[in-house]
């Protein structure tokens, strides 16, 4: 499962990059809807923050 940190800028790389339309943008930062992830990784392979981690 993947999670957007605090650490998020808002900047809507993630949302991009995400293949399966999973990334939303939050009232401050951007959001995963683990309903439909499939947890592929290429979210936080795209994120210039670090602000996605996987637990």
């Amino acid at each position: 499962m993947f999670r957007i940190t605090d650490e998020c800028i808002a900047c809507g790389i993630c949302a991009d990059e995400c293949p399966s339309g999973s990334i939303s943008e939050g009232d401050d930062i951007f959001v995963i809807d683990q309903d439909t992830c499939t947890e592929c990784g290429a979210c936080q392979d795209a994120c210039p923050n670090d602000a996605i981690v996987e637990e």
